[in-house]
């Protein structure tokens, strides 16, 4: 009976926590389009009309923000409150964690690598960058330096080090495949890790 339940959890459970998490957000998002067309005094027409509304002022967004005037204003207004520091701390990485799902044009520069420890064991990082940024190359030793993220398990954090190039063994397994690997201590083992 245990292990029925067990089972039973194991597989429902991601299923409808992502159901309810994406339900949760669409329904939020509704109600922020509803809000707003009560503000200009249109009756919501369907059910999701303001999940609609809200996705389509996101797309024009997207599109204004491709017109250079535009995007020189919104990155000046960025730049006048960057200069307070809670909202540059907080901005800052929200902003970071949006970039990290838009990738156009940029090539992924995240490996999976594998760092040998001084007692023979490997731990399994990632490069999320081709190089180490400038102040950091001018004061290390002189040598080919990368960053590389030791994700922690079950926590979104990690520990950022630098290692040589060469001290690297380049693993031929997928960042997400291998990012799962590391977030659940190995627990969870895709078909193709």
């Amino acid at each position: 009976m245990k292990n029925t339940l067990t089972r039973g959890l194991t597989n429902l459970l991601p299923m409808v926590l992502s159901i309810w998490l994406f339900w949760s957000l669409f329904i939020s998002l509704d109600g922020l389009g509803k809000l707003l067309l009560d503000i200009v005094g249109v009756k919501a027409a369907f059910v999701g009309a303001g999940f609609c509304l809200v996705a389509g002022l996101v797309f024009v967004a997207g599109l204004l923000f491709s017109v250079s005037p535009i995007a020189w204003v919104y990155g000046w207004i960025e730049n006048q409150l960057m200069k307070f520091p809670l909202f540059k701390s907080v901005y800052g990485s929200i902003r970071d964690i949006a970039s990290l799902m838009n990738r156009d044009g940029q090539p992924k520069t995240q490996k999976t690598v594998l760092v040998k420890q001084a007692n023979g064991s490997f731990v399994v990082g990632f490069i999320m960058s081709d190089s180490a940024p400038q102040p950091l190359a001018d004061a290390l030793p002189e040598g080919d330096w990368v960053p590389v993220l030791f994700q922690l398990s079950y926590q979104i954090a990690g520990v950022t080090s630098l290692v040589k190039r060469d001290d690297l063994i380049f693993v031929d397994w997928s960042f997400e495949d291998a990012m799962r690997f590391n977030l659940t201590a190995g627990i969870s083992n895709s078909k193709e890790a």
